[in-house]
């Protein structure tokens, strides 16, 4: 298996979700999840986050994650690309394989990420990633824009046939919509005149039930708290100053 970094990132500033990274959930911040996931998969060499709060770095190594200086101001906007980031932490690393899991999703715990890791192993280099993708809730073939005072369909209708809009769900092409649970990459991505976090050829990864609940709103929050509440979802086991034993030793196989 080629060595692997996890990337957490957990920038401070959220419109949507006011200290997103640090909002507790089952007794743990958010963040906390998304260290012991990556601890409990068993496939990483190290887990790193990229933050620019004090706060966050504290919590964070609290819970056993790595946390190599603060982000820099001017890659720690809402408008920053992920790339930024993520070069920043990787510009001294050598490992082979980095993934990005980001603490928004509580659910995805060690055995999604081994199942997707797996994948990415099994695929080699016939890809340059992997991402976490589920069934689309809203359908592009029944989206509009905004022209003047009406609209028109995003996409183009079939000629003399039943608009895509006007159709059942179950009768339109599979779309597959990406979600933030993970992703997965070679690090030569990041090589080059226009280094990504993907590159071109991008393989998915299907997740599975709430594998993929994401928390963006607020909203999103209440309804984390009710799954756990009715035992509909739990996220990883999570202790303080956790053990890393499950971590991967390099050289290990």
């Amino acid at each position: 298996m080629p060595s692997a970094v996890a990337l957490v990132p957990a920038r401070a500033g959220s419109r949507r979700v006011p200290r997103k990274n640090l909002i507790p959930l089952a007794g743990h911040p958010l963040i906390a999840y998304a260290i012991a996931a990556a601890q409990e998969s068993g496939v990483f060499d190290g887990v790193v986050v990229s933050t620019d709060s004090e706060e966050v770095a504290e919590v964070a190594a609290r819970y056993g994650a790595d946390v190599p200086g603060l982000r820099p101001a001017e890659i720690a906007t809402e408008t920053s690309a992920d790339i930024e980031w993520v070069l920043h932490l990787m510009r001294d690393r050598r490992e082979e394989v980095f993934s990005i899991l980001r603490p928004t999703s509580p659910f995805r715990g060690g055995a999604t990420i081994a199942r997707a890791m797996a994948r990415f192993c099994e695929l080699g280099d016939a890809i340059d990633s992997i991402r976490a993708v589920e069934l689309c809730r809203q359908h592009p073939e029944k989206m509009w824009v905004l022209e003047g005072e009406l609209i028109r369909p995003l996409l183009p209708q079939p000629e003399g046939e039943t608009p895509l809009h006007s159709r059942q769900y179950q009768s339109l092409s599979k779309v597959y919509a990406q979600n933030s649970s993970l992703e997965i990459a070679w690090s030569r991505v990041l090589e080059g005149t226009l280094p990504t976090i993907s590159g071109d050829r991008v393989a998915p990864f299907f997740s599975e039930g709430v594998e993929g609940f994401s928390i963006d709103y607020p909203s999103d929050v209440e309804a984390a708290e009710r799954l756990v509440a009715q035992g509909a979802a739990l996220p990883c086991p999570v202790a303080k100053r956790r053990a890393l034993k499950a971590m991967r030793r390099r050289g290990d196989g």
